[in-house]
């Protein structure tokens, strides 16, 4: 994007307000999340153990008096978000009617998305009861978890969700610093700041922050007592991967001056620069990282076998069993305290939800699971999705990339496919959990009752694989 497509957006969306643009669509997806998931069935309450009145995770304020009820989740989200996007929106309407897209006046009037910021940041720290106050309790305290819980405390997978939806907007946290210096006396809207020695590292190592969380949170799964596998030694390898994107982006700068003594300053409007080994060790790094997250994404976080080794008698055509009784809402299947995973003969298909369906084991859709609570259609589509847009990862670490489009639309997009993409995620990630913890119910129960009585099928029925 050259400059004439560059200034019209820093006059019209300056960064600040963009900024606080993808803040609230990550608290409209969040509260989509909650909400599509009740609409599935799915008690993401308890999975991510929001429910208020928890002893072991305080995630409630001591004034509030809140049902537990998923719906009240959701909708109070929905309120904060209507509140979040009612204040941001007047201030920006105001911005631009003050501004008439006249590029000379939008510094004059930088005071007006500088209150803005600072009124969305007080109201997030107001003790008072306003502003769905719980929510945003839980938000913070589960910051504060993040951020400064000791080595020997839990993980909890809420505060896992929280971290990962954290590193979706790992740019987004490059972008309040860029906003805070535009904001400030000797700062514009109309560009972003030039940073020179120390103070280039900045912005890497505030993009970094969110990576640096789920680092150690890996790193304190990995040292728990009870903890018996190497999981989350790689999962912290995924996590350490991003470091060298991020840092080798900030280390651009040396690529540029370097060639710009061979090949002159036209050098400097380029993005390619492949001649460097400094810029080639950078793309080799994010395109590690890109497919080991993607990779990771599928086989761990949402349970899926497309890229583990299957035996080729495991890829016969799939045949759903039975309908899960764990997707009607009178039974969830994390909400029950005596969810099995099937019990539920055929007559019972009235209560499935969007086509999700139970697989003899070995005998369900290749690259899929057993288990699956959406439909099959779903899958495909978002592990595509995810694939595409984790190849731009390389584009949202890379602050050198920035600094050349941080006024384009191009930009823009980019951060939101990417809160797209993590809200795409959330839905895979949270069934995969409801289904491993009905899982390991399932498994409790067996060790408990007759085996007949924890069968996936009903024992006085034939088997329709069969048929």
């Amino acid at each position: 994007m050259d400059l004439g497509d560059a200034v019209p957006l820093s006059t019209s969306f300056p960064l600040p307000f963009r900024v606080l643009f993808l803040i609230g669509l990550g608290i409209l997806g969040w509260a989509t999340n909650l909400h599509g998931l009740h609409l599935l069935g799915i008690d993401a309450g308890s999975a991510l153990e929001l429910h208020p009145g928890r002893a072991f995770l305080p995630t409630s304020s001591s004034s509030s008096r809140v049902s537990s009820s998923p719906r009240v989740s959701y909708m109070s989200v929905y309120r904060l978000f209507a509140g979040y996007a009612s204040w941001c929106f007047a201030g920006w309407s105001f911005f631009r009617l003050a501004t008439h897209s006249n590029t000379v006046l939008v510094d004059t009037f930088k005071y007006i998305p500088a209150l803005s910021s600072l009124g969305v940041l007080t109201t997030l720290i107001c003790p008072f009861e306003l502003c769905q106050k719980r929510e945003r309790d839980v938000f913070l305290q589960s910051a504060a978890r993040c951020l400064f819980s000791s080595m020997d405390s839990p993980v909890y997978f809420s505060d896992v969700v929280f971290a990962d939806v954290f590193t979706s907007f790992a740019k987004v946290l490059g972008d309040v610093w860029l906003s805070l210096c535009m904001l400030l006396p000797g700062g514009s809207l109309l560009s972003p700041p030039s940073l020179n020695g120390l103070s280039q590292w900045i912005l890497p190592t505030l993009m970094s922050l969110p990576y640096i969380i789920r680092f150690r949170q890996c790193l304190i799964e990995h040292w728990s007592p009870t903890n018996t596998s190497k999981r989350p030694l790689l999962n912290a390898l995924k996590y350490a991967s991003s470091f060298p994107v991020i840092f080798l982006s900030a280390a651009q700068r040396i690529v540029v001056l370097e060639l710009a003594e061979v090949k002159g300053e036209l050098v400097t409007r380029e993005s390619w620069h492949g001649e460097h080994p400094l810029f080639r060790l950078w793309l080799l790094a994010a395109v590690v990282n890109s497919l080991y997250s993607f990779w990771w994404d599928l086989t761990n976080d949402w349970g899926l076998n497309l890229l583990k080794p299957r035996s080729a008698d495991s890829r016969s055509n799939p045949r759903p069993l039975v309908l899960p009784s764990l997707h009607s809402k009178a039974s969830s299947i994390a909400g029950s305290s005596d969810a099995h995973i099937v019990t539920q003969s055929h007559t019972s298909s009235s209560h499935q939800v969007l086509g999700g369906a139970i697989y003899r084991h070995q005998s369900y859709p290749y690259g899929l699971r057993p288990v699956l609570l959406y439909p099959l259609l779903v899958y495909p589509l978002v592990m595509f999705f995810n694939l595409v847009l984790r190849m731009t990862w390389s584009i949202k670490l890379s602050s050198h990339l920035h600094s050349q489009s941080e006024g384009s639309a191009l930009m823009l997009w980019l951060e939101v496919a990417e809160v797209l993409r993590r809200w795409m995620w959330v839905f895979i990630r949270v069934e995969w959990e409801v289904v491993k913890n009905a899982q390991h119910k399932s498994q409790i129960t067996s060790i408990r009752t007759a085996p007949e009585e924890v069968e996936l099928m009903p024992s006085n029925r034939s088997d329709p694989m069969d048929d």
